[in-house]
């Protein structure tokens, strides 16, 4: 699972001229320390956001078991930012990943990473190289368009808010203006999924299934092409719970964490999903994004994001 880019240091004008970042990744993983001053350092270059490299980053991070610490330095235009930057690479013996589609910046980053004998990898200009090639295109070489304010920003932003505004069940009187609806019963990862899927520009809301509780009309009467079950192996959400009782103080034996009660609350779930002609997605042990893309293919062609 991605453990993502968590604690952020703060973001401020550093000392190289560009919007600087700091952050951990793999922070869940047990690794011989926990000091940031020694743990092994990368350093993220983008004439944009940083957001691409940053996930890059951290897929690549969770096939070791190591925490790294991650600089990322944003928003470079000049070359003597790039200078700066590279010259505490050195000093601090990091590797250099950049997403700069400025071309001059990018060769000087590959000049000076020869120069200082600091380990850079490009991640967007071999790609960009082959589809023009390949395909006889011109790129624009313009920073910042993945996240420019385009008509897609906004509806992503609207498709946000109104997962917040449908989350857990909230105004079920709007639900039917959704893209995508989720149910499931508690603790089968409804909200990240829905967060997830909304930033993906999906209008999504979730509805818990609660034991002894109708599901609401709203729900039951929504266009079931458009309504995903979620379950979970009974094991798995047993464990969930449990360990969710005992950060909340409270006995993790209760009926809410009980084996037999839990197995019977998956089983009138899954009966309620048959019933209603519902898809159903189990999402043991997968990854938010996993069981996202599991949910999307299931959609219209005509709902892609």
């Amino acid at each position: 699972m991605l453990s993502g880019c968590v604690h952020p240091s703060g973001s401020s004008w550093g000392s190289a001229g560009a919007q600087v970042a700091s952050c951990i990744v793999n922070p869940r993983t047990d690794s011989e320390t926990d000091d940031p001053a020694d743990l092994p350092d990368l350093y993220l270059l983008s004439d944009g956001t940083g957001e691409t490299a940053t996930h890059a980053v951290e897929a690549a991070a969770t096939q070791f078991q190591n925490k790294f610490r991650v600089r990322t330095f944003s928003e470079i235009r000049h070359e003597s930012q790039v200078h700066r930057i590279m010259e505490r690479a050195q000093d601090a013996g990091a590797l250099v990943v950049f997403t700069l589609v400025n071309e001059p910046l990018t060769q000087v980053v590959r000049e000076l990473a020869v120069e200082k004998g600091v380990p850079a990898v490009d991640l967007l200009g071999p790609l960009i190289s082959s589809l023009a090639n390949h395909y006889g295109l011109v790129p624009q070489f313009r920073p910042g368009l993945l996240h420019s304010f385009g008509q897609d920003y906004f509806h992503r932003i609207d498709a946000v808010e109104f997962a917040v505004r449908h989350d857990d069940g909230a105004n079920l009187h709007t639900l039917h203006k959704a893209d995508l609806v989720l149910a499931g019963v508690s603790r089968t990862s409804k909200t990240p999924l829905s967060m997830y899927l909304a930033h993906r520009g999906f209008k999504t809301g979730n509805v818990p299934i609660v034991p002894g509780i109708d599901p609401p009309r709203e729900l039951l009467e929504l266009d079931g092409s458009k309504v995903v079950g979620l379950v979970v192996d009974a094991s798995v959400l047993i464990e969930i719970r449990r360990a969710r009782m005992r950060q909340l103080g409270a006995p993790p034996y209760l009926t809410y964490a009980d084996v037999d009660a839990v197995k019977d609350e998956i089983r009138r779930a899954r009966r309620l999903f048959r019933a209603q002609g519902w898809r159903i997605v189990n999402i043991t042990e997968k990854a938010v994004e996993e069981n996202a893309a599991r949910i999307l293919e299931m959609l219209s062609p005509g709902k892609s994001a």
